[in-house]
């Protein structure tokens, strides 16, 4: 489909909407009418101001013309002078797809990259055109890769598929305005009637009398349905524009592959597939870690670190690659499923640029480490910018010896109210003089329902590990306290704990069974932990 029938069709669709409202309007007014020359008395009155009461969300939504614009995406604007290097990309890139090239580049903390423009007149009118350019997006790839991504961004231009999206917003926005306005009066309706119901009841009981109940069925039902017939057009609509969308898609991806070549279009959209899990997984796990202790990694590091987990996994990341989803697309999808875009790419034929050498994309700019420390400036809060800086292996060793101490107040917690603590020597002693005290204690944490209905023998054989696992944290909080144990980064795996000596975990655990055996010996706890 052409642009101008994709145009004519995004046209029809808005003015669906409009059609859809006069339509509805005209049949209010007609059941006016009937009311009106058939009916007496002050059920006229009530229909009347019925219709009335639905003929307000139909017209607001016909009359709102204003698309609301979303805030403009935080991120560091980079101009030529200071990105020389990545400009001339950007601008070849343009040049080869056949679209004029953005007025701005804006680097972003996002896997994405994305071009926008403030259009008028609905789209027919140019505006200043935006690059969003993520920063953990160009940490992932090579600059082929990069350059296939922006090739497809920018290659919705070339093909006017941007010039249609104010018309389909504006329909999109319309519908969702007219079918929200009308499930808020619903609710409205059903609150107010609650309330009184409500207000009704606690007359009554002040009466010595039995409550009702509160009953709100059938409240809002005329609100509800007129929702329901914007909901089956905004379905329908919906299917329309997000059909056109992922041809649109496919498309693009063509163009990728003019600019960058078969193989690198391909494995862009892989690599795409593993960074965006890559980097939810390194925000969460590790650029954020410290932020309950008050600490964040050095600047530069909070978005820069993502490098060092993508080396350090590259065996789980490759499985990511392979395994894209082949989940058949839904109607409403903009864009078609990831694994029939790759096949799509890979069945064309051998262009002879599979094995081109390419450089990681961060080296397009002119310092990448001063690019990152910049986006923190940008995209973190004051409170977040405000906390200490450290470095890696600095923050995780602080900010696991906070988490486990503070995860050790309410072991310490269940050992003091059976009189055994506070400290672990004082613990020890407590089992020497009373062991059954191990199995109370055990009582005092969450237990399963089998726990919970065991007795004798079987009981103290779940409480064991239970007691193990306490005791054992109370030891990793005596060990960091004095500097005999630290904390240790990993970027392949999750934090350890790294002891005095190479044996000492193996003897640990030793101990730990001997202190929670049917006869508990200490001893060994106490000369590996506690003597001096």
């Amino acid at each position: 489909m052409g642009a101008s029938l994709r145009a004519l069709r995004a046209l029809v669709l808005l003015a669906g909407f409009y059609l859809l409202g006069v339509f509805l309007l005209a049949a209010l007014g007609g059941i006016d009418y009937a009311v009106v020359t058939t009916l007496h008395g002050p059920i006229v009155a009530k229909l009347l101001l019925a219709s009335v009461v639905l003929t307000v969300p139909i017209v607001r939504g016909m009359f709102m013309l204003r698309t609301p614009k979303g805030e403009p995406q935080p991120g560091v604007t980079v101009g030529e002078a200071q990105e020389p290097e990545l400009w001339a990309v950007v601008r070849d890139i343009a040049q080869q797809v056949g679209t004029r090239a953005p007025d701005e580049i804006v680097l972003i903390d996002e896997v994405n990259a994305a071009v926008a423009e403030d259009a008028k007149l609905l789209g027919l009118r140019p505006g200043t055109r935006r690059l969003y350019l993520g920063l953990p997006l160009m940490t992932g790839l090579d600059e082929m890769q990069l350059r296939a991504v922006l090739a497809h961004e920018m290659g919705h231009y070339a093909n006017f598929d941007t010039r249609l999206t104010p018309l389909i917003a504006r329909g999109r926005a319309q519908l969702i305005r007219t079918i929200g306005y009308f499930h808020e009066r619903a609710d409205k309706k059903v609150a107010k009637e609650r309330e009184r119901q409500e207000r009704k009841d606690e007359k009554r009981i002040a009466k010595g009398k039995k409550a009702k109940g509160v009953d709100t069925a059938g409240e809002g039902a005329m609100y509800r349905a007129m929702a329901k017939i914007y909901i089956a057009y905004g379905n329908f609509y919906m299917r329309a524009t997000r059909s056109t969308s992922r041809r649109q898609e496919l498309a693009a991806d063509l163009a990728s592959v003019r600019v960058a070549g078969r193989d690198s279009a391909a494995s862009a959209l892989r690599e795409l597939n593993a960074l965006d899990s890559a980097h939810d997984f390194y925000m969460g796990s590790y650029a954020t870690l410290g932020v309950g202790a008050g600490l964040l990694p050095r600047p530069g590091e909070v978005f820069g670190g993502l490098r060092r987990l993508l080396d350090a996994r590259s065996a789980d990341l490759d499985e990511l690659r392979r395994e894209l989803s082949t989940e058949p697309t839904s109607p409403y999808d903009s864009h078609p499923a990831l694994a029939e875009r790759v096949a799509r790419i890979e069945a064309l034929p051998d262009d002879g640029r599979g094995g081109q050498a390419a450089r990681p994309a961060l080296e397009l700019l002119a310092d990448a480490g001063a690019a990152l420390a910049a986006l923190e400036q940008v995209v973190l809060t004051p409170e977040a910018l405000a906390l200490k800086r450290v470095d890696w292996e600095d923050l995780v060793h602080e900010s696991m010896t906070v988490y486990v101490g503070q995860g050790a107040e309410d072991i310490r917690e269940a050992f003091d109210a059976e009189g055994a603590g506070p400290g672990l020597g004082a613990v020890l002693d407590a089992f020497d003089a009373d062991p059954a005290v191990r199995w109370r204690i055990a009582d005092r944490f969450p237990k399963s329902e089998e726990a919970a209905a065991a007795t004798g023998r079987t009981a103290r054989e779940f409480a064991r590990p239970v007691v193990r696992r306490a005791l054992n944290q109370l030891v990793t909080v005596e060990l960091t306290a004095r500097g005999a144990a630290r904390w240790q980064l990993s970027w392949s795996d999750s934090a350890f704990v790294r002891y005095p000596a190479d044996d000492f975990e193996e003897r640990l655990g030793q101990a730990l069974d001997a202190a929670v055996a049917d006869l508990p010996d200490t001893e060994p706890l106490r000369k590996l932990v506690l003597a001096p």
